[in-house]
């Protein structure tokens, strides 16, 4: 990355803004990263270690009460067959938990610069007469014209099918949604993970439900029982139904919601926000298309190098507490000095900008003074007029 030599000091040091740091330690987003910037997480990535407590905890319960007794009461390998399948399952759905949130969504690098207009007399005017980019550009998708929108926070036009989550503070290629249950976005680069996740999880209560009714079942016909009777003996696979039958009305629906999602080849942004139900889909390529993006397709590179070095910025980003607190003092220490700038006579000293002129006691007012590209001239003690040199 080319980089400009940052000045000298009065002393010949070179600046702190020289300093050279990986990506992930200069990120202006709201990503937690982690092994040296290998795995990047959100800001609520606390809540990766909830979602696998509320998998681990019920998987440990079945093997020890439920899965360990039906390895007795089935002949051969049938019993193990049940617990080695179970706990393999459980570990590949570990493993998709884990892609889906320790992976880079698919976040647009910002740039360090808005962008050139694309042709003269484009800009807007926003409040105060401050020109401005345009807020949105047409875009023509498979006859289709779609409206893409400018980021100011990432100062570029946001690509089709891009939004900026408010959570993560980046805008991410084919914005699904920011899921709090992974504390990750959804995007282009793990929808695929993250729509596994769910439904092997879904296929996980499955399994934990079937076997604990059949494991009741044995118990019944062992004991010749009635079903209360045979629930009694095992409270562990009560516990268990309970659970898996409310996890999988959530499991299950996300499911099922996420199938029609990509048989119409939507996000769940744009689900809630366009309701392509009313207007023509651009994206939809039929059923069988839309499946093969989602799952045929190979994901794309990262477009972020997170541990390539970069030139560390000497501006504290603004929602660092440290920088609050020096923020607050320099507005502080900038306004007192104001403040005794100006209470000096107006004989005595003037602030043009950032520059403070003191005039002596046997210098006249009324003469002219130049600062930087700009004359000054003061007349007679009252009239103030500005010529550009």
């Amino acid at each position: 990355m080319d980089s400009v030599a940052p000045p000298e000091s009065q002393g010949g040091a070179v600046d702190d803004a020289a300093e050279m740091v990986r990506t992930y330690q200069a990120w202006e987003g709201s990503n937690i990263f982690c092994l040296g910037g290998r795995f990047i997480f959100g800001p609520d990535a606390r809540s990766v270690f909830l979602t696998m407590a509320l998998i681990v905890a019920p998987a440990a319960i079945f093997c020890v009460f439920v899965a360990r007794k039906l390895m007795d009461d089935f002949s051969g390998d049938w019993g193990i067959a049940i617990m080695v399948v179970f706990i393999v399952f459980t570990l590949y759905d570990l493993v998709l938990l884990l892609l889906t949130s320790g992976r880079d969504p698919g976040i647009i690098p910002r740039n360090a610069h808005p962008p050139e207009p694309e042709y003269e007399n484009s800009l807007e005017f926003g409040p105060g007469q401050t020109p401005r980019l345009p807020r949105t550009k047409d875009v023509v998708i498979n006859g289709i014209t779609v409206k893409v929108k400018y980021c100011d926070t990432c100062m570029l036009y946001r690509p089709p099918r891009c939004s900026h989550c408010s959570i993560c503070d980046n805008c991410v290629e084919r914005f699904d949604h920011h899921c709090p249950w992974v504390g990750q976005c959804i995007g282009l680069r793990n929808y695929r993970f993250f729509f596994m996740f769910v439904f092997s999880t879904t296929l996980l209560c499955l399994y934990v439900h079937v076997f604990c009714w059949v494991y009741i079942k044995r118990i019944m016909d062992s004991e010749k029982s009635s079903i209360w009777k045979a629930m009694t003996k095992t409270p562990a696979s009560i516990a268990l139904l309970v659970y898996t039958f409310l996890a999988l009305w959530f499991v299950g629906g996300l499911s099922v919601f996420h199938l029609y999602l990509i048989s119409t080849n939507q996000s769940t942004y744009e689900n809630f926000r366009y309701q392509y139900s009313r207007r023509a889909n651009p994206y939809n390529r039929g059923i069988v298309g839309n499946f093969m993006e989602v799952f045929w397709s190979s994901v794309p590179a990262s477009k972020n190098n997170f541990r390539a070095k970069v030139q560390k910025k000497s501006v504290v980003p603004s929602h660092s507490m440290s920088a609050s607190f020096i923020s607050t003092n320099v507005g502080n220490a900038k306004g007192e000095q104001e403040k005794a700038m100006w209470d000096v006579p107006i004989n005595r000293a003037l602030a043009i900008g950032s520059h403070r002129i003191t005039l002596a006691d046997g210098d006249n007012i009324n003469r002219a003074l130049a600062v930087g590209s700009h004359r000054i001239t003061l007349a007679d003690g009252d009239n103030i007029t500005e010529n550009q040199q």
